[in-house]
């Protein structure tokens, strides 16, 4: 879509401003930060904003999608967060340095036990900024595991609101 001014309103890095974004910088910056799951229905722009953010606040991003990822989906035999970060550094090619890397795990619902590890890298990795998404999250991640309750923060995405649309277009 694109806007008054010609700016495509998905494509460019101030085409458009989301409010939930705040919340992300005020997780970052946080002394009690958690592991974070970026909820949200389908298509509300959870992917988009998470990589948004991460090229605008970190100096890389370290992106895995879990969807139809078998490599990811093996590599939860266990919750040992150290391994599991050179295997997110392996399969992104990215070097992960705490505080300066986002990893993102996208659509994490395809893989349960990813969402039980967010628990341990809670507690044995604290220094890791890690974000999760994922479509139907608060369904799917009861099946067959154990939601880190206490150990992650949380952001609710909603769908575009009118002030957002609004901005976008250049109208406010």
């Amino acid at each position: 879509v694109k806007s008054r001014s010609g700016k495509y309103l998905y494509m460019g890095g101030d085409a458009l401003e989301r409010s939930a974004y705040q919340k992300l910088t005020d997780w970052k910056n946080s002394d009690r930060r958690k592991p974070l799951i970026l909820n949200g229905a389908r298509q509300v722009g959870k992917t988009w904003l998470l990589k948004e953010f991460g090229q605008r606040e970190y100096d890389n991003i370290a992106y895995i999608s879990c969807d139809n990822n078998p490599v990811i989906q093996g590599a939860f035999t266990d919750f040992d967060t150290q391994r599991l970060i050179r295997v997110f550094s392996a399969l992104t090619n990215e070097q992960i340095r705490p505080g300066k890397t986002l990893i993102i795990l996208d659509e994490i619902q395809e893989v349960p036990r990813a969402v039980s590890s967010l628990k341990y890298f809670s507690e044995d990795a604290p220094q890791y900024h890690i974000a999760v998404a994922g479509s139907l999250l608060g369904v799917a991640m009861h099946r067959g595991t154990g939601y880190p309750v206490g150990k992650v923060d949380e952001i609710t995405l909603f769908p575009l609101t009118f002030m957002e649309f609004l901005k976008a277009m250049h109208e406010l």
